[in-house]
């Protein structure tokens, strides 16, 4: 059992080389919540040393991403700390003076073969069927001669020397120990040939140096596992506790996510990128929810969790290392369990720009009056443009076919408008209270259901089949303004006789 009293030291790492996605996410949420149950600190390092794939806008979407997800790091590249800086590529020469610590105690050697005999070499290797490797060429040059090629400046890297004997122990938390043969592991790169060191060496540097006690990662790490473990050892460090989370499948279960399949889900209202969701309308409480459960479970029935409640609830032990598909069913599910979680106001505001975004001129009090309504059947939030937007309207335009329920001509619903706008005329308003009742009565005398009645007035208020409460919802459009867009749907059933 993990001593959770004790406070940790965890990092979220990422690679400013794409968009920001579920998985990022998710594993710097873990991250987060081990840090906060334990007292302990979160950082963010950002690990840019590929800059063949380096995106310019990609760290600000990271840092913008979990940013909105509610996420808040103690140490990074923007707010500092003690153990900077926190972006790989100003570390560079803290990698090279470590490279040549493992160089120096035989751990490391320098490799002068050229891309075009190591591309020779591994076509060999595949033609006779092999895993391909590099061959070992330079592990056997005497290293003070290697020391004299690269003092006269001859082209190199830095290969980290695995031993070809034994095996390699590693324990990962969610996975306990995995064996590994030490010959079936590489000579890695560990420094470029350009002086930038790669992530086998770097990573491993930062961890130490940086006190790192637990790391999460993914799962596509696990080949590699055994390697790092050699590099920490080969400097007589502490190694941190390794936790290789589950990877995520696309919805049907089969197969990691590609983008051609991510394009698609926009198509659908849905994302993998995690600033996008903002924009289709789900709220980042829902998301933090959706993703925790992608992976760690608390027991086999709670499912609701706010930020306090997963710091609290939050356990190494809830891990499971087992693939988890992203099921967009559970995210409009969670979704719609934290709009109800919402207080009105909050709610509101939350709307208000998916609104004003729509061309509607929004006023506030009125906004607040319509949440109850629309609180307990939005999904997201982008759903109140299409649910509540006919209150912010001057005038609706209702289709005249919806204006005819089923059962009834065209001739026999312009009576039913008429009789309706009479009761309504009569009144002083057009609250719950006062015009539920005499319209029932309609109902009752006209001998028909109260959907086909109350069915043509929905349509002449609002505009549209579906809406928040019929009468809640005219006690916010206003009398007049009820009583106008009856007789306009009037005009249209007229012209339709």
């Amino acid at each position: 059992m993990t001593d959770y009293s004790k406070p940790v030291r965890v990092r979220f790492a990422p690679s400013p080389t794409g968009r920001m996605h579920l998985g990022s996410g998710r594993t710097a949420l873990y991250n987060y919540l081990l840090a906060r149950k334990t007292g302990g600190q979160f950082i963010l390092r950002i690990e840019d040393t590929d800059q063949k794939r380096y995106v310019p806008t990609a760290e600000q979407e990271l840092i913008d991403g979990m940013h909105w997800l509610g996420l808040q790091w103690d140490e990074g590249p923007d707010v500092g700390g003690p153990y900077g800086p926190y972006r790989q590529s100003e570390r560079k020469e803290i990698y090279l003076h470590y490279a040549r610590q493992l160089v120096e105690s035989g751990h490391a050697y320098y490799c002068f073969c050229t891309p075009e005999r190591l591309e020779k070499v591994r076509q060999e290797q595949q033609a006779r069927k092999e895993q391909p490797h590099y061959d070992g060429t330079c592990r056997h040059i005497d290293p003070d001669e290697a020391a004299r090629r690269v003092a006269r400046g001859e082209r190199h890297v830095i290969r980290f020397k695995t031993p070809r004997e034994g095996v390699t122990v590693v324990r990962d938390l969610l996975r306990g120990e995995i064996t590994v043969e030490n010959r079936l592991i590489d000579d890695y790169v560990i420094v470029k040939s350009d002086g930038l060191a790669l992530y086998h060496l770097a990573a491993m540097v930062d961890d130490h140096l940086m006190k790192i006690t637990h790391v999460f990662r993914g799962a596509e790490w696990l080949p590699t596992f055994p390697l790092h473990a050699l590099i920490i050892r080969a400097f007589g460090w502490q190694e941190p506790e390794f936790i290789h989370l589950s990877v995520f499948l696309k919805p049907s279960g089969k197969g990691k996510m590609s983008k051609r399949e991510a394009a698609d889900l926009m198509k659908d209202g849905y994302s993998i990128f995690v600033t996008d969701f903002k924009d289709l309308g789900y709220l980042p409480e829902a998301v933090v929810n959706w993703i925790a459960l992608m992976g760690w479970s608390y027991d086999d029935h709670t499912e609701f969790f706010t930020m306090p409640d997963l710091i609290e609830k939050f356990s190494l032990e809830g891990l499971n290392p087992s693939p988890a598909a992203i099921n967009f069913t559970k995210l409009d599910h969670f979704n719609g369990l934290h709009i109800r979680h919402l207080s009105l106001p909050d709610l509101a505001q939350r709307v208000k720009p998916f609104l004003v975004s729509a061309g509607y001129a929004v006023d506030d009090e009125k906004l607040l009056h319509i949440a109850p309504l629309i609180q307990p059947r939005l999904t997201t939030l982008d759903d109140v443009v299409s649910m509540a937007g006919f209150f912010f309207k001057d005038e609706v335009e209702p289709d005249p076919a919806a204006l005819v329920p089923k059962g009834l001509t065209p001739a026999e619903a312009v009576q039913v408008a008429r009789r309706s706008l009479a009761v309504l005329e009569g009144l002083p308003e057009v609250s719950p209270e006062v015009a539920e009742p005499p319209m029932r009565a309609l109902v009752e005398e006209l001998g028909l259901s109260a959907g086909q009645v109350f069915g043509i007035l929905r349509v002449a208020v609002t505009g549209q089949t579906v809406s928040p409460p019929l009468f809640e919802s005219m006690e916010i459009i206003g009398r007049e303004t009820c009583l106008k867009r009856v007789r306009r749907a009037i005009e249209l059933l007229e012209a339709m006789v």
